[in-house]
């Protein structure tokens, strides 16, 4: 059996912990990312580990361009059940395929930039 995460954050400590602003959750939240957000007695929204354990998934993706329409995929993959599976790996494998590809794009441009820095190098060796 599954134990629940008994943290409960504020919206403020959410986004501190998980670096994502305050309008960012509400977004996610609206969007479908991010469900069964609990609420106090006040209403107010309170998070657990595992929310913040997901937003950290969410902001990676993001971060290395996984769209939001496909992240609301994957998503609601994940909620179907066990089933899906094979297709979120699917999503993920393809989208680990694109982050290689731009770090693969990264390190040739880090290349062309070492290979002009090392102009500058000359210049200054020559010239000292």
């Amino acid at each position: 059996m599954a134990v629940m995460s008994t943290t409960e954050l504020t919206p403020a400590e959410m986004a501190e912990r998980t670096g994502v602003s305050i309008d960012t959750l509400r977004y996610y939240e609206r969007e479908g990312l991010l469900s069964n957000v609990a609420r106090a007695d006040s209403g107010h929204r309170r998070y657990s580990d595992d929310d913040a354990l997901w937003v950290e998934v969410l902001r990676c993706l993001r971060d290395t361009g996984m769209t939001i329409e496909q992240l609301r995929r994957y998503c609601d993959l994940g909620a179907q059940g066990d089933y899906t599976e094979p297709e979120r790996r699917r999503i993920l494998t393809d989208h680990r395929a694109l982050v290689e590809a731009q770090i693969e794009e990264r390190h040739i441009a880090l290349a062309l930039i070492d290979h002009k820095l090392s102009f500058y190098s000359n210049d200054e060796e020559e010239s000292g």
